[in-house]
């Protein structure tokens, strides 16, 4: 199933898929926040940190499936493969867009 997502979430599967950790950086406001495996990452410096060492640890493919709107946020439900723990799973991505950029994005199972 093909689903429709926003541009600035769009933006960032696209560069997730790439693998690149200054792109996916440059999809995130200038003060965006990632929370992911319970740790905060704010800022574009830390984002592609964070990106830059988890492209290290795993390889992964990442299949947006399901989305929703409520409380200004959009959930975006993913099927993921990769070689991580746990593999395969589907991941809960929740948004916040600023315009065409992720303020806020949370990720969760």
């Amino acid at each position: 199933m093909t689903i429709k997502l926003p541009k600035g979430i769009e933006a960032y599967f696209d560069a997730d898929r790439d693998g690149s950790p200054d792109a996916i950086a440059a999809t995130f406001t200038e003060n965006g926040i990632v929370k992911d495996k319970g740790k905060t990452h704010r800022g574009r410096d830390a984002i592609r940190k964070w990106m830059a060492e988890a492209s290290q640890e795993y390889s992964y493919t990442v299949a947006p499936f399901f989305i929703a709107t409520e409380n200004g946020k959009t959930q975006v439900t993913a099927h993921a493969v990769g070689t991580f723990p746990g593999s395969p799973i589907d991941l809960r991505f929740f948004f916040v867009l600023v315009g065409y950029k992720v303020a806020e994005l949370e990720i969760t199972v």
